[in-house]
């Protein structure tokens, strides 16, 4: 029998909220049936407006508040701030704090059945807005100029924005330089619809401890009208700025960047450093967007590994291998592994660029490439893992368990995908020791951690 529903559409009714979804809407429920609530907040009783329903759940909207959380702050009402990508700008950060690190332990308890590990408070910033190091923000008109900012959620309309409160001033700054250089000059925008115009994204990157500026115009077209007056009121106008690079998407697609890269003015890439280590960074280049937090994760991990100078090191998903790098600092040997060519390459050049020759990277999958380097006998004592969201492939779990490293660090940016993988690694012979979680991201729902386990 199919079940009846406790609302219908337009219902108004009065509840209390229970629990944040992972994108920061209010869960509230009427009989077991949960009502996801955009700008609800835990402990809070309200009046809400049913506007959807189906068997699973309802989404509801936000009429009365009659009892408001004590982690509730005000919020600048203008359109800037409510699409700035910041879902939890409505809770203190003191509450956003609260809210992740009890996350991490419910899905822990709840999906990987492990509780008694210890989880230790959530490593915070001292100052957690203005902090990501990388903006691409899309362009469009209205009005005959050109407006950049951010997309309404579910729709394609941007929002003019002209700051971020997550993004580093020089950041900032440099959207808005750019767009208002563009406007000057006549740049039309690209046409979603039609498939026409020019500008498509604006793209800053910044070394937050160097310094250095690298503005990336993105286009439809392989020209830009007025490129040499773009890059001298660009150099003009911001004096940071050490690398103007052009590329160009010519296809009908979401994706931000096309396939043709070329440097305009200045270096191909821009340095920062995470912690001693240096780092070139590219176009292209995957680089943490919070240098400030990413050291102190990479610190943790590197605490959790207790490299003695004699150990043998694998990273699985490198990337551009930061924390191998990080790793080489105590290690006899690390070997990253990345499926990324570029992401490899740009590895090989930051080893070179920090003289480590105790490095070694290889193109390919993590779960092909470390079963083959165990066949070939390269057992790792310390094996590192930072997968992305989906967590770790089945395959690589169980060389993990075969391997039997006398540590793991688990690197995860989805608390429920590590639960899972931590679950099968401890059926395979692996205790969960401790994990810490490290607040990242903050505004936002997304929180990382590193799990410490060791073989028994």
């Amino acid at each position: 029998m199919s079940r009846t529903l406790p609302v219908t559409r337009n219902d108004y009714i009065d509840v209390v909220f229970e629990d944040l979804t992972h994108d920061g809407a209010g869960v509230a429920k009427l009989d077991g049936y949960p009502i996801f609530v955009p700008n609800g907040l835990p402990g809070e009783k309200a009046k809400v407006k049913v506007i959807k329903v189906n068997k699973s759940y309802g989404v509801g909207r936000l009429v009365e508040l009659y009892e408001q959380s004590p982690f509730r702050v005000d919020i600048p009402a203008s359109e800037k701030h409510k699409y700035g990508g910041c879902q939890l700008e409505h809770i203190s950060y003191e509450g956003q704090l609260k809210y992740k690190e009890n996350q991490v332990r419910q899905v822990l308890a709840r999906i990987g059945k492990i509780e008694e590990v210890v989880v230790h408070p959530i490593m915070g910033m001292d100052a957690p807005f203005y902090y990501r190091n990388k903006a691409q923000v899309p362009v469009g008109e209205k009005d005959g100029k050109l407006i950049a900012g951010f997309f309404k959620p579910r729709t394609h309309e941007i929002v003019d924005t002209d700051e971020s409160l997550i993004q580093l001033p020089e950041v900032n700054e440099a959207i808005q330089v750019v767009k208002e250089i563009c406007n000057e000059l006549g740049v039309p925008a690209y046409q979603e619809e039609t498939h026409k115009g020019v500008l498509r994204h604006i793209m800053a990157r910044f070394g937050k401890q160097t310094g250095e500026l690298m503005v990336v115009i993105i286009t439809r077209t392989s020209e830009i009208p007025q490129k040499n007056r773009l890059v001298e009121e660009i150099t003009a106008r911001l004096p940071r700025v050490k690398s103007i690079v052009h590329n160009v998407n010519s296809k009908r697609t979401n994706v931000i960047l096309g396939e043709k890269t070329t440097v305009l003015w200045g270096s191909e890439v821009i340095y920062d450093y995470i912690g001693d280590v240096k780092f070139a960074i590219s176009a292209r280049s995957f680089y943490q967007v919070n240098p400030v937090q990413t050291k102190v994760l990479y610190e943790k991990a590197l605490e959790y590994a207790d490299l003695k100078g004699k150990e043998s090191v694998i990273d699985a998903y490198c990337g551009i291998g930061t924390i191998s790098l990080f790793l080489a600092q105590k290690a006899k040997k690390v070997f990253g592994v990345e499926v990324v060519p570029d992401a490899i390459e740009d590895a090989r050049r930051n080893a070179e660029l920090n003289k480590m020759t105790n490095v070694e990277f290889a193109v390919g999958e993590a779960e092909v490439v470390i079963p083959k380097w165990y066949k070939e006998g390269n057992a790792a004592d310390v094996l590192v893992v930072d997968p992305p969201r989906k967590g770790c492939d089945e395959a690589l779990l169980q060389t993990i368990i075969e391997m039997r490293p006398k540590k793991v660090v688990y690197v995860s940016c989805n608390p429920a995908t590590l639960a899972r993988d931590l679950r099968i690694l401890e059926d395979g012979g692996f205790k969960t020791l401790e994990v810490q979680p490290v607040d990242m991201f903050p505004m936002t729902t997304h929180v990382e951690c590193v799990a410490h386990l060791k073989l028994l």
